[in-house]
């Protein structure tokens, strides 16, 4: 029987990503287990989202080295691209504000089924789809999604959630295909300090349920691996950073679209 934990392990050692303009990211050094919550901490712009990109194996970095589930970058970043998942990732991995929570459920385990599994699953009969049905309900409980409590149930559209209920829907869909990595971006974007509470509450449960989950934010919670993507207030003044977390990667400030032409070649 296989031991190993199902969440991926993430090291890397002096890893950059440069883009036309520049370094994007620099010198990151990780070292977090399966089942981590790690948090990407730093302002807009400064390369957290690229960096996140290329620990999900959608963009290839060019220098350093990193392994995701064992799988090394940038060598295997297709198998690495299938044991991860996208959650919310603006201009990348989006809700369709027009379609319901149900149409959204429903697309997704079509995918799933085409793209995750066998082709001949596609011509299932409606009638022995109840596993669907079931692996929904399970996602959506994991996401913390009561849909009983939506304006119009699972026929809520997109466009009437709010950014928590969306941060929610969006991580039920990335649990479909059972990643061993979830990735989702701005996660404190837009939250009021309750709701920023209750998103970093669920991530801890979806890591501690055995999923790694690699997070982007502008602040980092406590408990969590920390890769800041600049340096902290205190140090440009030359004084100790007030938070004591754990600092496990050293990031140079770079801009993310410097690295966007990088996405065509991954």
């Amino acid at each position: 029987m296989d031991s190993t934990p199902h969440g991926a392990a993430i090291t890397a050692v002096g890893l950059g990503l440069k883009g036309p303009r520049g370094w994007v990211f620099r010198d990151v050094d990780i070292d977090a287990p399966p089942g981590s919550l790690v948090a990407v901490e730093g302002p807009s712009g400064s390369g957290r989202t690229c960096l996140l990109l290329a620990l999900a194996g959608r963009m290839r970095i060019t220098e350093g080295r990193a392994t995701v589930g064992g799988q090394a970058l940038p060598g295997r970043m297709p198998a690495v691209r299938r044991s991860s998942a996208l959650a919310h990732v603006p201009g990348v991995c989006e809700l369709d504000p027009a379609l319901t929570v149900a149409e959204h459920l429903r697309e997704r385990m079509l995918l799933q089924r085409r793209f995750g599994g066998s082709p001949l699953a596609l011509l299932r009969r409606r009638a022995d789809r109840s596993d669907d049905r079931a692996r929904a309900t399970a996602v959506l409980s994991a996401a913390g999604l009561d849909t009983a409590e939506l304006p119009k149930g699972a026929d809520t559209a997109v466009r009437d959630l709010g950014r928590l209920e969306a941060l929610r829907l969006s991580l039920a869909l990335a649990l479909v295909g059972g990643p061993r990595l979830i990735a989702v971006d701005d996660t404190d974007l837009k939250l009021s300090d309750a709701e920023r509470d209750r998103a970093w509450e669920l991530l801890r449960s979806l890591a501690a349920g055995g999923t790694t989950v690699l997070a982007v934010c502008s602040r980092a919670p406590g408990g969590a691996v920390v890769v800041p993507t600049a340096p902290a207030a205190g140090d440009a003044a030359g004084r100790p950073s007030p938070s004591p977390r754990p600092i496990l990667g050293r990031l140079r400030k770079g801009g993310a679209a410097d690295a966007l032409p990088a996405t065509g070649r991954a």
